[in-house]
């Protein structure tokens, strides 16, 4: 597989995923209010969510045991402070399992929570099929109405994911159950993201439908080039292999 390397671009995306013992999950869940108040107050800060997770690769039941952090970052050297300093991270390093990657942004188009996480990023120029590993995150506000449709097409979605040729790892995310929705998923190159996208029934019939149906307020689609990683997600770090 080749791997295509792009220099960094400003500003730089990071996603965290923190697993807690069972017996940590209440703790975890309580200090997102923490959590919430210190982060505005973050040096470099662009963008942040808090998530959720799911216990399917893409949408499920709630996961209580895993939590998630999105950032968007002025530079790399406020991404270090942050993790180095900051009692938030601190608080995350208390997880039985805390993995990271680093994400120059290469396309997106949509909003989140009415704003654009990339404002100021340059896109990068078309990229080749072999280009790779890739993540994508994918995050929508589901209307009440549509509710159901879109829970009956995602179940199949997931279903779907499971063995796909060149996934490396996803997960469902969240800000809120039900009605907000994220995924993020890792892949080995873009020729394996289109095959999916594509060629897949069960994702080929919910985009058409998305569209027909109305089914989203809010709508994000972004693709990023993993510039590091480190941690484990499930015991192992999915993108070891590449030497990012």
């Amino acid at each position: 597989m080749k791997t295509n390397r792009l220099p960094p671009t400003n500003p730089i995306a990071a996603l965290t995923l923190a697993r807690y013992p069972w017996r940590g999950a209440y703790g975890a869940l309580l200090r997102m209010g923490l959590t919430r108040v210190l982060l505005p107050r973050t040096p470099g800060l662009r963008f942040w969510q808090l998530l959720g997770s799911a216990r399917g690769l893409a949408f499920g039941p709630w996961e209580p045991r895993r939590y998630g952090l999105f950032t968007v970052w002025e530079s790399s050297a406020a991404l270090d402070a942050f993790e180095r300093d900051s009692p938030v991270m601190a608080a995350y390093r208390r997880a039985e399992e805390l993995w990271t990657v680093r994400l120059a942004p290469l396309g997106w188009h949509g909003a989140w929570g009415g704003a654009d996480p990339f404002a100021g990023a340059r896109p990068a120029a078309p990229i080749a099929p072999d280009f790779g590993p890739l993540a994508i995150l994918t995050r929508a506000t589901i209307r009440p109405a549509r509710l159901r449709a879109f829970r009956a097409a995602a179940a199949v979605v997931d279903r779907d994911l499971v063995g796909r040729p060149g996934l490396l790892a996803a997960i469902g995310l969240g800000e809120a159950p039900l009605l907000s929705q994220a995924t993020f998923s890792l892949w080995s190159s873009l020729r394996a993201t289109r095959g999916f996208a594509y060629d897949g029934a069960a994702h080929v019939d919910a985009i058409r439908r998305t569209r027909t149906e109305g089914w989203y307020s809010e709508e994000l689609f972004a693709r990023f080039q993993p510039i590091a990683s480190y941690g484990a997600w499930d015991g192992v770090d999915p993108l070891l292999s590449f030497k990012l």
